[in-house]
């Protein structure tokens, strides 16, 4: 059984996340949005914290590269590494999504070793910063399309491509690269390898600007004849048409709820600091009675507030499903695909109710609606969650379903 309040063990780490916000990603939160590809010094020493979180939280880590699918768990229920990120990370995102997406060793490449690794290359890539670099200029949403490729060469992977939108790329120590054994044989034949910056054939060629997220640094990556150790790849060499493609894809059953957590703790600043300006101008909110004896203002705060509230129980529930071994991939897309959207609708909404203050620099509304756009856009689009949701549900291959 799954339970609605956040469970006692995680209360410190949920408080402790919520004081870095509040005290640490909001005074500078507009520093680094016009200071674009600067490096937010400030964020070392919150690595050195999250290290000391997960070191002393036993198996139950505070940060993404601890999210791991229990599937050796038989009987009971757990609130572990998956849970606690996704309420960790909505309270930093409260803060700033941007700032979140930045911190040292919490890099989406972190979630894929922890993933698809074994057991040796957990130790040994162990305090790794690691990127994720998925999407190339022909492959965006349709991450079976990737033409980067991998060939083995003696003791070594020779990698070959260009990805594009690697969040943290220029940044972290090395980027976990998609990339395919052999075109022919599809989505089977896509692995995932771990390239360290400094290797010869790698090189960051851009630094995009962008609308939101600005604090976070986005790169494009080339690779060149680009070598690594063969046992760089994660995972197993064997292609396996059944399974192959699945292993790499478990990744996002992981991060697609943090994504929604991340989504879940912007719209919630925005919600409650719009709940604060309208109530210096008098206008309070009531819960108590029909929608139609409100207020516009009260009525569409209140409306908002539910859809919030549905994005997160949908949150909770794929996290809760990761930690106790139940397949959830369709509810990490579900609840990525809700909690994303509401998220975009929430903070432009915002804005609107306040008015020229609202769309102003005087606030940070303006700037939560900015970066609310990538959390639909990035892990999946919006309508790549809906397909998946709908091969779900309809029991259909995504040969039958596009």
């Amino acid at each position: 059984m799954i339970y609605l309040e956040v469970p006692k063990s995680l209360k410190p780490i949920v408080n402790q996340a919520h004081q870095v916000a509040r005290h640490i990603f909001r005074p500078i939160s507009r520093k680094y949005d016009r200071a674009e590809h600067e490096y937010p010094k400030e964020l070392d020493m919150l690595a050195a914290l999250m290290d000391g979180l997960n070191a002393g939280s036993g198996r139950r880590g505070a940060g993404i590269d601890s999210l791991q699918r229990d599937d050796e768990r038989k009987g009971g229920v757990r609130n572990g590494a998956n849970m606690s990120t996704c309420l960790g990370l909505t309270e930093l995102c409260w803060g700033d999504v941007g700032l979140a997406l930045s911190i040292p060793r919490q890099g989406l490449g972190n979630a894929a070793i922890t993933a698809v690794a074994d057991g040796e290359q957990k130790e040994r890539f162990d305090g790794v910063w690691a990127a994720m670099a998925i999407t190339e200029p022909g492959a965006g949403s349709d991450s079976a399309n990737i033409r980067t490729t991998a060939r083995l060469d003696g003791d070594e992977w020779v990698l070959n491509g260009e990805k594009i939108y690697v969040t943290a790329g220029s940044r972290a120590d090395s980027v976990v690269v998609w990339a395919t054994l052999d075109r022919n044989l599809g989505r089977a034949a896509i692995k995932s390898f771990v390239v360290p910056h400094g290797t010869p054939g790698m090189e960051v060629v851009r630094l995009d600007k962008k609308m939101g997220i600005r604090a976070s640094d986005t790169a494009s990556i080339t690779l060149t004849d680009c070598r690594i150790p063969k046992a760089n790849l994660l995972g197993t060499a064997d292609i396996d048409k059944k399974k192959g493609f699945g292993g790499v894809m478990q990744t996002f059953d992981n991060t697609r709820p943090i994504v929604a957590g991340m989504a879940v703790g912007v719209a919630r600043a925005a919600l409650e600091h719009t709940r604060e300006l309208l109530a210096e101008e008098g206008i309070q909110v009531r819960y108590r009675g029909p929608l139609f004896s409100k207020s516009a203002a009260e009525a569409e705060l209140i409306r908002m507030e539910a859809n919030w509230e549905a994005g997160r129980l949908l949150m909770l529930k794929a996290a809760w499903m990761a930690d106790n071994g139940i397949p959830n991939s369709m509810e990490a897309s579900m609840s990525k695909a809700k909690a994303a959207r509401v998220a975009n609708q929430v903070t432009l909404r915002c804005v609107e109710l306040c008015g020229g203050l609202g769309y102003s620099e005087d606030e940070l509304l303006e700037k939560w609606a900015r970066d609310s756009k990538i959390l639909d856009i990035f892990e999946g689009t919006q309508q790549i969650q809906l397909l998946i949701i709908a091969r779900r549900l309809l029991g259909k291959r995504s040969s039958e379903l596009r």
